[in-house]
């Protein structure tokens, strides 16, 4: 197996996983009901999509 010759040090090893954060995921305006809600999905306030309702909000 392969195996390091030298040890690597914490800067080096950290600086590589330095670029594993995590992101905000984008949100948009529904436009019925002026909720936040996620891109191309069924809006959870009010159930509409695309102009259409979709599903019955309770």
């Amino acid at each position: 197996m392969a195996v390091p010759k030298r040890k690597m040090s914490k800067a080096r090893r950290d600086k590589r996983r330095a670029n594993w954060k995590l992101t905000v995921p984008g949100l948009v305006e529904c436009p019925q009901c002026h909720e936040k809600k996620m891109p191309h999905r069924v809006c959870p306030e009010c159930g509409h999509y695309n102009g259409k309702a979709v599903v019955n909000a309770e």
